[in-house]
């Protein structure tokens, strides 16, 4: 299944009886959560989805985080927050499931869990991208997604983390460095034939 197709799509006109009222004990009326859900959805699912480098986990995650962002105490305070913390407990899911023992068989693995390099959908960047990000380690390809690819401040970054504010530039500065040497050195088995 390619990425894309993986991509949650926006609510259908049916949205008031799939959120009935949890979406009230969000702060939210039915129609105000359609439309909250359209922008963050996808968002949400890119960053869970690079992060994880699984796009089947990142649809799980997804689903998740809006169950528990309806039935918890979100904030009221305008969508921001609320998509900082529909954030914070996505990343909170992805923490968990990484702290879980695996368990899994060769049989279990998709063959075609990395997608092919000569792709016409796939830019050059993500080509140059890909392979780079999977050498980081998560904390680092999260930090460096949601910095770039969310556009979030240091701050916003240390509510979604839960880590401390003042870290947040350092970890950023070591994960650009550490992402500059693996573009720059990429594995052997890696690089473009000249």
């Amino acid at each position: 299944m390619p990425y894309e197709s993986a991509i949650p799509q926006p609510l259908t006109g049916d949205a008031p009886e799939l959120t009935g009222g949890h979406a009230r004990a969000a702060g939210m009326d039915s129609d105000t959560f359609a439309g909250f859900y359209e922008r963050s959805a996808r968002p949400l699912w890119a960053y869970l989805a690079r992060v994880s480098g699984d796009p089947a986990l990142a649809d799980d995650l997804l689903q998740e985080s809006f169950i528990r962002f309806l039935a918890a105490d979100a904030p009221t305070d305008g969508e921001v927050a609320s998509r900082r913390y529909l954030f914070r407990i996505g990343s909170n899911l992805l923490r968990d499931h990484w702290r879980r023992p695996r368990h899994t068989s060769i049989d279990e693995v998709p063959e075609d869990r990395v997608p092919l390099a000569g792709t016409t959908e796939q830019s050059d960047s993500a080509i140059l991208l890909g392979p780079a990000l999977q050498q980081l380690k998560p904390r680092a390809r999260q930090l460096l997604w949601l910095a770039y690819a969310e556009g979030y401040s240091h701050q916003e970054i240390a509510a979604i983390t839960g880590l401390a504010s003042a870290s947040i530039r350092l970890l950023l500065f070591r994960a650009r460095r550490q992402m500059a040497r693996l573009l720059q050195n990429p594995r052997p088995s890696e690089r473009r034939p000249a």
